[in-house]
């Protein structure tokens, strides 16, 4: 991944709600709010929808911070874009993944992770935080652009769509039905939330 210094800065503009608000906190341009949101503590929001829970709360995950930065990139016209990706969790990226694949027998648990675009540049603002993961997630089985507040529901129905038409046709998961991975996934995300606390 890169850093946030690769995307094009901006003065702020009172254009949005978004824009506004870094404003109102003394930020100027987008790169400053870029690294406001990168310094903030990694932790999960109340109401992940709430696009405003990133400054009520002082925390983001890669879900809420992402969604604010491209929110402020679309009210600034600049071509920085939300991306979800699903990746391979292992015991390498998070501590404690190898009982999950014991337990449901996969080669690893597909796992949605956010990320930002602009061109071939990738930037991941929850990158270095206390985030549960031992590393960056740098690869990906498939990957899409999404709007910058994608609702928990749609990311959710986007996350179901990937795993029929392109992750359970991968070889290592052809035997395997959907209703593990599921299971293996909701796991998952409390093991990384357990490991917030660690």
């Amino acid at each position: 991944m890169d850093k946030y210094s690769v995307f094009p800065d901006k003065p702020l503009e009172p254009s949005g709600v978004v824009s506004r608000r870094f404003l109102s906190i003394g930020l100027e341009t987008f790169l400053a709010a870029c690294r406001y949101v990168y310094e903030l503590p990694y932790g999960y929001n109340a109401d992940r929808d709430d696009l405003m829970s990133l400054f009520k709360e002082n925390k983001g995950t890669c879900t809420t911070k992402h969604a604010v930065i491209a929110t402020l990139a679309a009210e600034l016209n600049l071509p920085v874009e939300k991306n979800i990706g699903i990746y391979a969790m292992t015991e390498s990226i998070v501590t404690g993944t190898d009982s999950i694949l014991e337990k449901f027998g996969l080669p690893y648990v597909p796992m949605i992770h956010c990320f930002l675009t602009d061109g071939d540049h990738q930037v991941d603002l929850t990158e270095g935080n206390a985030n549960g993961k031992n590393r960056s997630i740098d690869d990906f089985l498939h990957t899409e652009t999404v709007i910058p507040n994608i609702s928990a529901k749609d990311e959710y129905l986007k996350y179901r769509n990937a795993l029929k038409n392109f992750i359970l046709k991968q070889t290592e998961l052809q035997a395997v039905d959907i209703k593990s991975i599921l299971h293996a996934r909701e796991e998952g995300l409390a093991l990384l939330k357990a490991n917030l606390k660690r």
